[in-house]
């Protein structure tokens, strides 16, 4: 009950802390070629500012505090494991802007909301910050940091530093002309220890302009056709895939969080990170197909599995990435051979063309690395294989066994 009391009075607290910062209200702003109202959807074509940019592509969110659940069980008796409270961004798409706050405000997701963009598009992403609601002492600022991506002009790359930070109530519109396929990430670099502990990171990746290519082009003796796909832009179909899966590994410390939401002084000397997941879920929630809302408030806040299924025969994208802030991992298929096509969004190829690709069964990912790696299914016979980490101290969710790092790649006949 005193839970429940708390979260109401910091909530008040909060809404008057945005009143205070903004005056009359927040001021979201979405920019958006074509979009006549304002919730970052292009609903008018024949605009002027879109017909200018044809290749625009738009997305709005926010960034604020929430909660979520880890995948042991036994602290629990069987419900929904430990609950975390952590710092997020969460997908507000086609919300009207005077809805913006309500509806983001204590609605962090875990992973972020993924962006996906084709090469040469234009994207139009917008940042609200919501405040901390759970914290209305809290005035962080946030920014989006697109990781590795090597055009973005310095006043859109999120660090503090150079770039502008998005305050308490208030809105920026990042744009990038999208190029260079591959596989990234995003996170924000405000205190960038703490907020991407908290959890504010997630999966971006940018997929080949040689997808486009005209039915039946040769590429170097590779006939293209309507909805093949590439990791790289190759020239002759080599890092063709039918079916792409992000795994982006992540950890958090427990003591760290419960410390955030206590208000308490913040442990960084001691950060030591007990829950590690692959796209924000230990296992087995890993493999579990559903959206997961937390127990604090009904949010669904884990909405990205990381189950991998295909087709026997398929070849498999794997978009392999690690956030952590503390930790680097060894992942391994152990049965199923992986050919590391690219490292960091930029395709294993030598200076005259050589291809430098590589099979392996394991890849060590540092924080802020990412793997681009291709299973090949074609031998491989219909069942259940598993991909998971070799450091065993992290097949576990905190200290309950069989957890942790480890999903299940599922080749259906």
């Amino acid at each position: 009950m005193k839970r429940v009391y708390g979260m109401a009075i910091r909530m008040v607290l909060a809404s008057l802390a945005l009143m205070f910062a903004t005056g009359a209200g927040a001021d979201v702003f979405v920019q958006c070629p074509g979009d006549t109202d304002g919730d970052g959807v292009i609903d008018d074509f024949t605009d002027p500012e879109y017909l200018a940019h044809p290749n625009a592509v738009c997305m709005s969110i926010t960034g604020g505090d929430g909660f979520i659940n880890m995948a042991d069980t036994t602290v629990t008796g069987g419900a929904r494991g430990r609950q975390l409270y952590m710092f997020g961004f969460a997908d507000v798409t086609g919300v009207p802007p005077l809805d913006v706050i309500d509806v983001g405000t204590t609605a962090a997701e875990f992973p972020a909301p993924s962006i996906v963009v084709n090469e040469g598009e234009e994207l139009y992403l917008t940042l609200t910050n919501v405040g901390m609601a759970y914290r209305p002492d809290l005035d962080d600022p946030h920014t989006v940091h697109w990781h590795g991506y090597a055009d973005a002009a310095p006043v859109f790359d999120g660090l503090p530093d150079v770039s502008i930070s998005v305050h308490m109530g208030g809105s920026l519109t990042y744009y990038y002309q999208v190029r260079g396929p591959g596989t990234y990430m995003y996170h924000c670099h405000v205190e960038a220890t703490e907020h991407m502990q908290m959890g504010m990171l997630g999966q971006l990746y940018v997929k080949a302009a040689q997808d486009q290519l005209a039915d039946g082009t040769n590429l170097n003796g590779f006939i293209h056709h309507d909805g093949y796909q590439y990791a790289y832009n190759d020239g002759d179909g080599s890092t063709y895939y039918d079916v792409d899966f992000p795994i982006q590994m992540s950890s958090m410390d427990p003591e760290f969080h419960d410390a955030s939401e206590a208000t308490q002084p913040l442990p960084f000397a001691l950060m030591n990170d007990t829950y590690a997941m692959l796209n924000g879920r230990g296992y087995p929630e890993s493999i579990n197909t559903a959206e997961l809302a937390n127990t604090e408030n009904g949010v669904v806040s884990q909405q990205q599995n990381a189950l991998v299924e295909a087709n026997a025969g398929e070849k498999v994208l794997l978009r392999i990435s690690n956030l952590s802030i503390t930790e680097y991992f060894t992942l391994m298929s152990p049965q199923i051979p992986m050919r590391v096509v690219g490292v960091g969004a930029s395709q294993l190829r030598g200076t005259g063309g050589a291809d430098l690709s590589y099979k392996t069964n394991s890849v060590n990912v540092g924080g802020g690395q990412s793997f681009d790696a291709i299973l090949d299914t074609d031998d491989v016979a219909p069942g259940t294989y598993f991909l998971y980490t070799t450091n065993l101290n992290f097949l576990s969710n905190n200290t309950e066994e069989r957890g942790g790092i480890m999903t299940e790649i599922v080749i259906h006949p």
